[in-house]
């Protein structure tokens, strides 16, 4: 068989053989009353980490944002600001409107997944009676379509500034935040000083199956446990998800930097290939996404390019992209927009997987690029 390497989502882990031990071990009772003492646990740590009284335990980071948007906007009608590039207004079915009943109203994300605070000011409505009013703006660290990028510290306290003139809340989509956190060298607490609520997902970059976690103030998770109700997180003896965040909190998340490291040696190698087709921005690799971009003069769409690198050739198992079996490599990975392929590492893709993807990546790409360069002469001619 052909050799695996996964990079298309931080999420296609498995739980560690410490977290399997932690399942079976983990002291257990019914959430919901809130008696599960590993629960608990993991929401007294996740909110002392970052600072803040309190935090809930819920299935997953859309259902997190959904909670902190319905608590924040308990009006009917309210207005939530987002980015047009966040995870909120493109992946999460809408549920702001369908089911909190906001309007949302995006910002243009620039590169590096913020945006314009001047052109924000402007958006903010309420004062006449014919406009809704604005009760909440989400923000994205590390933003994910803008290829894991992390938000500027001062922008963050600027944007917190003019959120408080108007007593504007701020929610952050931290699914990766553990990733932000490590790239500006800083104490989570630090991090997300000026933000009222925070969603933080343990089944991204932290190898958990399960689970993401909501902190903000005491009244705001009380708030916050009601709406969970409601949607159908309410979750029983949830202590066996909750002991895999635990350990992933001690153990996965002080190797963070791996990930940041192995995914910068991968786009200094794309860069270093000085191909026509493919292109990467090294100086702004942040954390653990690699986004290819393709230019003009490449042939091939990004979904080809995706197809392409998740089959192995006869020609490749008898070169340089052969295994020990012989049997090649299939690499797979994402496709983010018809020009951009996102490649995504995290704990489980050791040196050897980064080494095979490398050498994948190397072949395909020099062969796509040897295509074009055919048809270039092909229409000279």
């Amino acid at each position: 068989m052909a050799y695996i390497v996964d990079m298309r989502s931080d999420t296609v882990t498995k739980p560690t053989k410490a977290m399997k031990h932690a399942m079976v071990n983990s002291a257990l009772g019914d959430d919901v009353f809130g008696e599960d003492p590993t629960v608990n646990a993991l929401e007294s740590k996740i909110a002392a980490m970052l600072g803040k009284p309190a935090a809930l335990f819920v299935p997953s980071g859309t259902m997190s944002n959904l909670i902190a948007i319905m608590v924040h906007c308990s009006k009917r009608g309210s207005e939530v600001i987002v980015g047009d590039k966040s995870h909120i207004f493109k992946y999460e079915q809408g549920g702001a409107a369908h089911v909190a009943g906001c309007l949302v109203t995006t910002m243009e994300n620039l590169p590096d997944g913020t945006f314009d605070l001047e052109k924000l000011e402007k958006k903010f409505r309420g004062s006449d009676i014919h406009e809704p009013i604005t009760s909440l703006v989400c923000i994205e660290n590390t933003h994910n379509v803008c290829g894991g990028k992390v938000l500027p510290q001062k922008w963050q306290q600027d944007l917190a500034a003019i959120c408080r003139k108007r007593s504007i809340p701020i929610h952050v989509d931290g699914a990766r935040i553990f990733n932000a956190a490590e790239y500006l060298n800083l104490p989570m607490k630090e991090l997300v000083q000026h933000c009222d609520s925070i969603s933080v997902c343990f089944s991204k970059s932290l190898s958990c199956p399960v689970g993401s976690a909501l902190v903000g103030s005491v009244h705001f998770i009380e708030q916050a446990r009601r709406m969970r109700k409601m949607v159908g997180g309410g979750m029983r003896q949830a202590g066996v998800l909750a002991a895999c965040a635990l350990v992933a909190l001690d153990e996965v998340v002080p190797q963070l930097a791996t990930d940041h490291k192995r995914a910068l040696r991968l786009a200094k190698v794309i860069e270093g290939m000085f191909l026509k087709c493919f292109t990467v921005d090294v100086q702004t690799q942040h954390t653990n996404i690699v986004l290819v971009r393709l230019t003009d003069a490449c042939p091939a769409r990004a979904g080809d390019v995706v197809q392409r690198l998740a089959q192995v050739s006869l020609e490749e198992t008898q070169g340089d992209c052969k295994t020990t079996n012989d049997e090649g490599v299939i690499l797979k990975s994402v496709i983010f927009d018809d020009r951009t392929i996102r490649f995504t590492l995290h704990c489980q893709i050791s040196d050897e997987d980064l080494w095979l993807a490398i050498m994948k990546i190397t072949y395909v790409f020099k062969e796509i690029e040897a295509k074009a360069t055919s048809n270039t002469r092909v229409s000279a001619v």
